[in-house]
């Protein structure tokens, strides 16, 4: 077993298979699943799995090096920076470790995704789509007129993903007829709910007149947000639909007895991400078995009514 700082190893026999997975923020939820259904593949599977918190680049790339020494023949890595990707890729082929990247794709010296390299990623703007198409039926089920609705879309475009997933939501609204002229877009500074809270204070001051809010974003935290300052302005939570993506941020609003306007939202699948990425893995190295070069995932939506139960059988709650 690797002894580097921040690793631990879920074991097999000596002799097995042995599989790194690395991880940028361990102290995450997400991550922390991620390492949850990793360690249940290499005991269902029988390999020898290391779990390393890289949190930077140094940190990263010095895993990989330990990782190679102790005999390790693949590695999964969530890199802390996407521009990273050649240096992992050059060191991972150097040291003879195939190499999947999980959750961040890599970003090449042309600035644009290393598709060389097997990635197993969620789909941005499906799950934005998704997002996008519950509000639309819900509008459609509370019989809002449009003229008297609004769209509040929290953005944080200077990351890739989170304007995909914004983007998809207000492109699958518009497709589903909702008048692209009354969708609001409101640019956090900061992606934690007192960023996105700010963001949509100012938005709402601009458009006192709509009566009912539909509202997406990057994230949980950025719909909590937008949630509290609509709350702040006495808008009564029936007049509003909101729709987070993640599923792990937003469970203490779900539980809470007096329904608020946060209606659901896109659970991600951590259950996915590291238990069949550890076993694609597990395959490529003992059976030769090359996983496919791009593999995405999308959401399921949970809502009051469904997420105990779903969240139960994702495997992120007993």
């Amino acid at each position: 077993c690797s002894k580097q700082p921040g690793a631990a190893a879920t074991g097999a026999k000596a002799d097995a298979i042995k599989i790194g997975f690395l991880v940028k923020q361990p102290e995450e939820p997400w991550f922390q699943l991620e390492w949850k259904f990793a360690r249940q593949a290499a005991q269902d599977l029988g390999f020898n799995l290391v779990t390393i918190a890289a949190p930077d680049g140094e940190k990263a790339l010095a895993a990989i090096d330990n990782l190679a020494a102790s005999g390790a023949q693949g590695l999964i890595i969530c890199t802390p920076d996407t521009n990273l990707g050649p240096a992992i890729v050059s060191k991972a082929r150097n040291a003879n470790l195939k190499l999947i990247a999980v959750d961040d794709q890599f970003i090449g010296a042309d600035r644009q995704p290393m598709t060389s390299v097997h990635y197993l990623g969620i789909s941005a703007r499906k799950i934005g789509e998704s997002v996008g198409e519950t509000l639309a039926a819900e509008m459609e089920k509370r019989g809002w007129p449009a003229a008297e609705t609004a769209v509040c879309a929290m953005t944080y475009d200077e990351l890739a993903t989170a304007k995909e997933r914004t983007d998809g939501a207000i492109d699958a609204l518009v497709a589903a007829g909702f008048p692209r002229d009354r969708v609001f877009k409101a640019a956090q500074r900061q992606t934690d709910i007192p960023g996105a809270m700010d963001a949509a204070n100012t938005l709402l001051t601009r458009h006192p007149q709509v009566k009912y809010w539909l509202v997406c974003g990057n994230n949980d935290n950025a719909v909590l947000g937008a949630v509290r300052a609509l709350e702040g302005r006495g808008i009564p939570a029936e007049n509003a639909i909101a729709v987070g993506i993640n599923g792990t941020d937003c469970i203490g609003e779900l539980e809470k007895t007096k329904p608020t306007s946060f209606f659901g939202s896109m659970l991600l699948s951590a259950k996915i991400h590291g238990y069949q990425t550890s076993e694609m893995m597990y395959k490529w190295i003992k059976d030769g078995v090359e996983p496919p070069l791009d593999t995405r995932t999308t959401g399921i939506l949970i809502t009051r009514e469904n997420f105990r139960q779903v969240l139960k059988e994702q495997g992120v709650r007993d």
